[in-house]
């Protein structure tokens, strides 16, 4: 087992109201969670249900009203320590626009590390890297507002890379951007946990997103009330409808003409159907 990065021992956080009271309601509750180097942990759920509070407790964001955050053993309370944690567990949002700051590709990816007081040298070294890994390296000197919304979003994701964090949260990424874009960002997500063992938290409505994950939690109400391998979680369908939430239509298809369960991606899709028609014939 892999070492912990990201350590949540019943947190629960409490939104104030527009008078400064607290909510009646907690929007995340006496929530358990850990989270390991290297993982890619997918977390779904319908609007509403914490999966963005969550998030921004795991970057310290926000500090648990009650409970504790830790990551690699730092606490996420205090000024100075949600400093250093966000040096570890970097994020991205859902708008490109909003993490968007500079008006040349390759000086917004540099804009993170000159805070951070980097060397020009190991900035210029870690811009073009990042660059690189996203497939943006071409485009370094173009201005931003002239990119699609998938190339704005991987600039995005570049500038988190050029910070060296160990673990990058993605809040709803690809909730914004056309097919070509989802694909765009996906495809940079996966190459980071893969190949350059970036642990990655995904927060996503999209189930075909979440199949490729290492664990798929599913939250309602401020709980997670699910979390397995996605094959685990998504063959439970009659779950998944009762929180309002999909199967992915592979899935879904093989489900409903009974060719069996836990069919997760398109090729294992394909193959039970064409079982199924050769037996037919």
């Amino acid at each position: 087992m892999q070492d912990k990065i990201i350590e949540i021992k019943n947190a629960t956080f409490y939104y104030d109201t527009d008078d400064g009271e607290r909510a009646e309601r907690p929007a995340v509750e006496n929530v358990s969670l850990d989270i390991y180097e290297g993982e890619f942990v997918a977390v779904l759920g319908h609007n509403g249900c914490g999966k963005s509070t969550l998030a921004k407790l795991c970057n310290a964001i926000y500090e648990p009203t009650e409970g504790s955050v830790t990551v690699k053993g730092i606490s996420s309370v205090g000024e100075e320590n949600g400093d250093k944690i966000r040096r570890i567990v970097g994020m991205v949002f859902q708008n490109p626009d909003n993490q968007i700051v500079a008006t040349i590709v390759e000086d917004d990816v540099a804009f993170g590390p000159e805070n951070l007081g980097v060397e020009p040298a190991e900035i210029r070294k870690r811009v073009d890297n990042a660059l690189k890994a996203v497939g943006m390296y071409e485009m370094r000197e173009r201005e931003p507002h002239k990119l699609s919304g998938g190339q704005k979003q991987r600039v995005a994701i570049a500038g988190v890379i050029a910070m060296q964090t160990d673990c990058i949260i993605f809040d709803e990424p690809t909730a914004m951007l056309d097919p070509i874009g989802r694909r765009e960002v996906m495809d940079a997500i996966r190459l980071l946990n893969k190949e350059m063992g970036i642990t990655i938290v995904l927060i996503t409505h999209f189930m075909d997103e979440a199949v490729k994950a290492d664990r798929v939690l599913v939250m309602d109400n401020g709980h997670i009330i699910e979390q397995g391998t996605p094959k685990q979680v998504f063959s439970q369908i009659d779950m998944l409808k009762s929180r309002k939430l999909d199967a992915p239509q592979s899935t879904q298809l093989c489900h409903d003409l009974g060719i069996g369960e836990g069919v997760i991606d398109t090729e294992d899709c394909v193959e039970r159907v064409c079982a199924l028609l050769g037996g037919a014939s």
